[in-house]
This record gives structure tokens, C-alpha cells and sequence, in this order.
């Protein structure tokens, strides 16, 4: 019996130790998986976060001077520190580069579990609607979950440790059931989070912060998982769905 409850408590330690492992790896800074390069005329709302004028995160254009990213990108970060770069294919040239003014986090955003992980920012400058800038539209906070497919875009290295793309790339992926991606990570799926992805697809580190779509309205936000392109941990996003009423807020 003695032996049983040591064996039950160190495998109860080593789940606890392998789940504070995979529920919480941010995207920071890496690639699309299994994608392929498109022009910003297609994703006219996807932008480039910016440190100090170097790529970081993605993000989506949702108005005049309004865009939606990952709080876990902004953490931390003074918005004087921050500028996004639109209307360009190419996240380190072309397009137009815009001061962020203010940052907003989700006052809920929990960076030890990822849940409300969600930033509005609001730019120095007003973004003239164009073939090449434009917003994009929300989805429904009653959407129904559920067999979705959907399109993630963003920058960023194209295999663990390789170089960055110097074009915009895309990838589809699809929804995992909510209690399937749940178990992967050990419980770890909170109300604020939907999972996608495809066998060799998926998004990464330097995605995070950018647009995951559906039938040009946004469902999603990059914000972390295991690896990158692993089936048995897929990527996980911010509902944006669960999280309207703080975007509309600051929108």
C-alpha cells in the first residue's frame, strides 16, 4: 500500500512538474509553421509590433487608430518604447511606422495561466483606410465554437532557430475541440482561450499578438503553447469571442 501512494504521489509531481511546463510558453519571437508568403492586399489588417524598431509581435488593425495584440507583448513595456509598422508586406521595410500612444492590458490578463491575454493600443496617428490598411472586423461575442477553419498570419523564423521571412506569411489551421486541447494541457484551457491546428501547421513565437480569422472576421489572438506545430499540444489562442466586452471597451 505503502509503495502504491508513493507511486501515485510521484506521478501526481511529475504531471504537476510537466504541466507548469507546457501551459505557459508565449510566442515571443519565432515563425508560421508550415505556411506560405502572401501579400498585406490579402491581410490588410495584420501589423507589425515594434521594440525599440525591432519586430516582436504581431497585431491587427481594429480601428482608425486602434490595434489589438497580446498583452504578454506589452507587458512590461512603456507604449514610448512601442511602435507598429503597416501597410507593408515586409515587417523590417516599406509601409508606414506609427508611435503607440497608449496601452491598455486586460485587467484580468493572468501571465502565470495566459488567460485574458489581450492588449488594446491606441496609435499617434490615424490610419488612412486603404487596399493595404484597413480593419478588420470582430466576431460575435455569441459565436458558436466549434469545426472552424481558420487563417494565422504574422513574421518570424520559418523552423526552430532558422532565419526570419522578409514577407508576410499565412497559414490555415483548424479548430481542436476545446475539451480535447484541454486535456493536452493538463486543464490548462481556460474560457478565454480556443485552440487550432494542422498536421506541420501552426503559429509560433514571433506571431504572437496577430490575427487568427475566420471568413474576415477575427476569432483569435496568438498567444502561446508547446513547441510549434505539434498535434498532441496546438496552439492556443485569446477568445476574442469571451473577451468583446473589454475590446469594444478601448476599441
Amino acid at each position: 500500500m505503502f509503495r502504491l501512494l508513493v507511486l501515485s504521489a510521484l506521478v501526481a509531481l511529475a504531471a504537476g512538474a510537466r504541466r507548469s511546463q507546457l501551459r505557459m510558453v508565449p510566442r515571443l519571437d519565432g515563425r508560421i509553421v508550415g505556411g506560405h508568403a502572401v501579400n498585406i492586399e490579402d491581410f490588410p489588417y495584420q501589423i507589425s509590433l515594434q521594440y525599440y524598431d525591432s519586430h516582436i509581435c504581431g497585431g491587427s488593425i481594429i480601428g482608425p487608430n486602434k490595434v489589438l495584440t497580446s498583452a504578454h507583448c506589452t507587458s512590461g513595456r512603456s507604449a514610448s518604447s512601442l511602435r507598429i509598422r503597416h501597410s507593408s508586406t515586409f515587417q523590417g521595410s516599406q509601409g508606414v511606422v506609427v508611435q503607440v500612444a497608449r496601452i491598455v492590458e486586460h485587467p484580468k490578463y493572468n501571465p502565470s495561466d495566459s488567460s485574458n491575454d489581450v492588449s488594446v493600443l491606441t496609435i499617434t496617428e490615424y490610419i488612412k483606410k486603404s487596399d493595404i490598411a484597413k480593419p478588420i472586423n470582430m466576431v460575435e461575442a455569441d459565436a458558436v465554437e466549434g469545426n472552424r477553419k481558420a487563417v494565422c498570419t504574422g513574421w518570424g523564423t520559418l523552423s526552430s532557430g532558422g532565419l526570419s521571412p522578409l514577407e508576410l506569411q499565412a497559414v490555415e489551421v483548424e479548430e481542436i475541440d476545446r475539451t480535447e486541447c484541454n486535456k493536452s494541457y493538463f486543464g490548462g484551457i481556460t474560457d478565454t482561450m480556443i485552440c487550432f491546428a494542422s498536421p506541420g501547421k501552426d503559429s509560433c513565437h514571433g506571431d504572437t499578438g496577430g490575427p487568427l480569422v475566420v471568413d474576415g472576421k477575427q476569432i483569435g489572438i496568438v498567444s502561446w503553447g508547446y513547441g510549434c506545430g505539434h498535434l498532441d499540444y496546438p496552439g492556443v489562442y485569446s477568445h476574442v469571442a469571451a473577451l468583446r466586452t473589454f475590446i469594444d471597451l478601448y476599441a
